[in-house]
């Protein structure tokens, strides 16, 4: 039979051992210990975590300097605060009450420090 022709009907191949583990896998022998054949960069991983931060000091562990601590605390005028101050100053009242909202806890914004080094945490918005 030549190359050209088809093979006979009924034409059975002969049987053939299948590969072997080694010639399955490339080529790479069993035996061998794995080496890789790229070099392994190590990347640092960053691992991130949401605090829930209220308005009050909160017990965690900072990020920056991993030191456990109770957050510290400092309140600033919130977005509820400008808005109730303008209404105020908007049906007229002029001599200063417009700024009350900015004396009252439950209209300001709560920023979150780490004692230890100082880095920002977060914010509580009101």
């Amino acid at each position: 039979m030549s190359k050209s022709e088809p093979p006979p009907y009924g034409f059975v191949p002969p049987p053939q051992a299948p590969p072997s583990y080694a010639q399955a896998i490339n080529g790479v022998n069993a035996a061998a210990p794995l080496t890789p054949q790229q070099p392994i960069l190590t990347a640092q991983h960053i691992v991130t975590t949401v605090i829930p931060l209220g308005p009050h000091s909160t017990h965690t562990i900072c990020p920056s300097c991993g030191c456990e601590i109770n957050t510290k605390t400092k309140t600033s005028p919130g977005l509820i605060a400008y808005v109730s101050g303008f209404l105020i100053a908007v049906f007229g009242c002029w001599l200063g009450c417009c700024l009350i909202p900015c004396c009252i806890d439950e209209c300001m914004d709560v920023h979150h420090n780490c004692p230890a080094c100082g880095s920002y945490l977060g914010r509580h918005r009101r």
